[in-house]
């Protein structure tokens, strides 16, 4: 029997090996350490409107201008992961923002804050759909979902990280916000591992023409699998259609991701980062709300769980959409709650539904695409969603003046539902070859 010589056949074929482990645990913590970074906000927030005495619009600013430099590197990160390459790009983001959250350690003022947050967020944005990408293209087919969701899984541990910091490190001293970011700069030396750990795409690698180096990697994989090598590697066949992501082929898929990360960022980032805050303005005391804030999160973990098992089973888009509207449901449930109980049941109800549809919406995303534009495919869904992440701390402070909690937790049970609604705008990927 001929071995298959196609990058997606003798990939595809393979089992998940220690060479598969080793990608997904390097990516992986690489995506922790960015959750640390981003969920630590929320309890520095709570630090600096006491020591700093701020008021509610400069707190959002702060949780704003990191998202402001997502954006951007989200788009740019994957249009720089389509030229240069998906493990460059990884290696060298999680430098930068490493080092912008060691520097904000040591911020003087607001402004130098806004500064070095704004810094974090431009490597932050461009390292999240760049290593996923990496983790889909190697992924066996029949798993692919799973592994890319236990890939976002990794954010669950590092923002469970961040609440465990938040709650006992930052209240400790007057300092303790800073050397709770001093811990962000670990991203910098990890970048060091990755850079000489993790192979390239091999993708990446034939889409460029360098087939030796992408014959190497495969081979690689097939010897951690104990299969013998089956000789020179050849490009899968070019989809019919053209590459622009805007292409009528790709338009609906394109659409449809975009307004589903628009959404789902505009709703997690809103409520995640706002909420030890709105438990402080509610009558809880700082210690108490970062006791519960962390008793919250801890109900990421079974979320990704359930998801990855049903973006194998039941598909990713209906996985997607059940998780959204559980999502929406679950505000609705927050916005209700008026007792310490419902506030936690319906605070881990959210977390669970939010971050399982986060864990479906990475494993769909990359799969949409054709190699030639998979990064920037990926990238700009993500830069597109964090529009939202800059105007939903935004929007806070906006909503609460209105009618308070209820009425924010009302409008982010609407921007789920909308999300929802989209995610059938998307093709169902599960058990397709990449490309």
């Amino acid at each position: 029997m001929s071995a298959p010589t196609t990058v997606s056949q003798r990939l595809d074929t393979l089992p998940f090996t220690r060479r598969h482990r080793r990608l997904l645990v390097g990516s992986g913590v690489g995506w922790a350490l960015d959750a640390f970074d981003v969920g630590l906000v929320a309890y520095v927030l709570v630090a600096l409107k006491a020591q700093w005495h701020l008021d509610a619009t400069q707190l959002s600013w702060i949780a704003s201008i990191g998202f402001a430099g997502m954006a951007l590197g989200a788009t740019f990160g994957g249009l720089l992961a389509d030229r240069i390459g998906r493990r460059q790009v990884f290696a060298v983001t999680l430098f930068v923002y490493g080092i912008a959250t060691g520097a904000a350690a040591l911020s003087w003022s607001l402004g130098a804050l806004l500064v070095f947050r704004f810094l974090v967020g431009l490597g932050l944005g461009a390292e999240l759909p760049v290593a996923s990408t990496l983790v889909s293209e190697f992924a066996p087919r029949r798993i692919r979902g799973r592994v890319v969701v236990a890939l976002e899984a990794f954010w669950a541990l590092g923002w469970t990280l961040a609440a465990l910091v938040g709650y006992l490190l930052v209240p400790a001293s007057e300092d303790g916000w800073r050397w709770a970011l001093a811990l962000g700069a670990l991203p910098a030396v990890y970048a060091v591992v990755v850079r000489r750990g993790l192979p390239e795409s091999v993708r990446f690698l034939l889409s460029k023409g360098r087939t030796a180096e992408a014959t190497a990697v495969v081979e690689e994989f097939e010897a951690a699998a104990g299969v013998r090598p089956a000789g020179d590697l050849v490009p899968d066949p070019r989809p019919v259609g053209g590459h622009g992501i805007w292409h009528p082929t790709l338009r609906r898929r394109t659409l449809g991701l975009w307004l589903v990360w628009f959404f789902v960022n505009f709703s997690y980032y809103g409520a995640f980062t706002w909420i030890p805050s709105l438990l402080v303005e509610d009558g809880f005391t700082v210690i108490r709300s970062l006791q519960f804030t962390l008793i919250i999160t801890l109900a990421q973990l079974p979320g990704y769980a359930v998801a990855a098992v049903l973006v194998e089973t039941w598909g990713r888009r209906r996985t997607l959409a059940l998780f959204l509207v559980g999502s929406a449901l679950s505000a609705l449930g927050y916005a209700a709650a008026g007792s310490t109980t419902t506030i936690l049941a319906a605070g881990m109800a959210l977390s669970f539904f939010n971050l399982g549809a986060w864990g479906a919406l990475y494993a769909v995303t990359p799969e949409v695409y054709p190699t030639a534009v998979r990064g920037r495919g990926t990238g700009s869904a993500a830069g597109f969603g964090r529009i939202a992440s800059i105007l939903a701390p935004l929007s806070v402070p906006v909503l609460l003046g209105t009618g308070g909690s209820a009425v924010v937790f009302v409008v982010f049970a609407l921007a789920f539902a909308i999300a929802a609604s989209a995610s059938f705008l998307l093709p169902e990927t599960r058990g397709t070859a990449l490309d």
